[in-house]
């Protein structure tokens, strides 16, 4: 009977096997495949929790780096008097008390001019209301031409109905307040930040090093000394190229009767400074003031005159100054703009070139980062 049986099971088809399934250990190729996804994902989670963590901190990290922009425009007062033997502490409270005098009085200055100029502004009012008119009447002329042009649709017409809430007193402070107390915060903290970076620079530049292990501290040392050469450089760069513009717009505005020329002069040479947006806002206020005080001729060979400066400062005087220390190309400085001024709004578009600059300089000295540094490199 067991013979029989046996025959009978040799007789029946064999299953077949089933496969053997490759786990992750048997397999080199599949746990290589497995580490690098973890990896990226781990890279893609901790790039999006820190760019997270940059919005949420905004006031804390741009208050920080406006002091230590500040502190960095300093230090060559404080050194100066440490020549002459006064104690860093007593220079750190020197440089910062000339540093809110001269804050003081160029905003009463600059105040005072701006009353004045607020005073006389009704009396151009008439011939702005007339370039406005004369835009309004070309702008009907289009907009009746192009009507002649789209046939008409028959029957009524649906009447656009627009609800709006009314702006309450309540509203408006509370919405405002957040901003406002967020300001006062960082402008309350900023000249303590300043003075003990300039009077500790020394101790702090110390206890940076040795946060890194001993064989690293010559690579952190010489990263740190250029980054502080690069900051430096910067401020004093932006610095003649706003003075520089500042004296050949005031020396026109000067020459073409625009009132305020010496206050409209300096204003629109530095903020002309902004990456990209400067352009803009360095025609805003001469524009402004000449649409009532200038004819046509002398407004436009004022706005000649702010775009030629403009271009002629950020395509020669600017890359010879500052260009040469950033050696940043400008796809790099342009996505650095975009990016933070998107996270910090207007401070990050002047924070935008030297952070992208000292980034560089950092994955300079870090070597996977190298290429990196290469792509951002001019």
């Amino acid at each position: 009977m067991q013979l029989l049986t046996r025959g009978f099971r040799r007789g029946l088809p064999t299953e077949p096997a089933a496969p053997e399934v490759a786990s992750p250990s048997q397999d080199p190729e599949l746990l290589r495949g497995t580490i690098k996804i973890t990896a990226v994902a781990q890279v893609v989670i901790a790039t999006a929790a820190a760019i997270g963590l940059i919005y949420l901190l905004k006031v804390v990290l741009v208050t920080v780096l406006c002091s230590i922009l500040i502190a960095f425009a300093l230090d060559p007062i404080v050194v100066l008097l440490a020549k002459i033997r006064a104690p860093r502490a007593v220079g750190a409270g020197i440089a910062l008390a000339l540093l809110v005098a001269l804050i003081l009085a160029t905003g009463i200055f600059f105040y005072n001019r701006a009353l004045d100029f607020a005073e006389e502004l009704p009396m151009y009012s008439t011939t702005i209301r007339d370039y406005l008119r004369k835009l309004e009447d070309q702008a009907d002329k289009v907009e009746a031409s192009t009507r002649t042009m789209i046939p008409e649709r028959k029957g009524k017409r649906p009447i656009a109905v627009e609800v709006q809430e009314a702006p309450g007193l309540t509203k408006i402070i509370s919405s405002g307040a957040t901003e406002y107390g967020d300001l006062a915060l960082a402008a309350g903290f900023v000249p303590f930040l300043i003075y003990f970076m300039l009077s500790w620079k020394s101790q702090v530049h110390s206890a940076t090093l040795h946060i890194f292990p001993s064989e690293q501290r010559p690579a952190a040392y010489r990263t740190i000394g250029r980054i502080s050469e690069m900051v430096r450089s910067f401020i004093v760069g932006n610095f003649i190229v706003g003075l520089l513009n500042a004296a050949a717009s005031t020396v026109v505005f000067w020459y073409v009767g625009l009132p305020y020329f010496y206050f409209l002069g300096i204003i629109s040479a530095f903020l002309g400074l902004i990456p990209y947006l400067g352009l803009f806002f360095a025609l805003f206020a001469p524009v402004a003031a000449g649409m009532g005080a200038l004819c046509k001729s002398q407004l436009l060979l004022v706005i000649a005159t702010v775009i030629v400066l403009h271009i002629l400062g950020m395509n020669l005087l600017y890359p010879k100054l500052i260009g040469r220390r950033l050696r940043l190309n400008p796809l790099a400085v342009a996505l650095s703009l975009l990016f933070w001024g998107w996270i910090w709004g207007a401070l990050g578009l002047i924070l935008a070139v030297p952070l992208m600059a000292s980034a560089k300089i950092i994955f300079d000295f870090i070597e996977p980062l190298r290429g990196v540094a290469q792509w951002l490199g001019d």
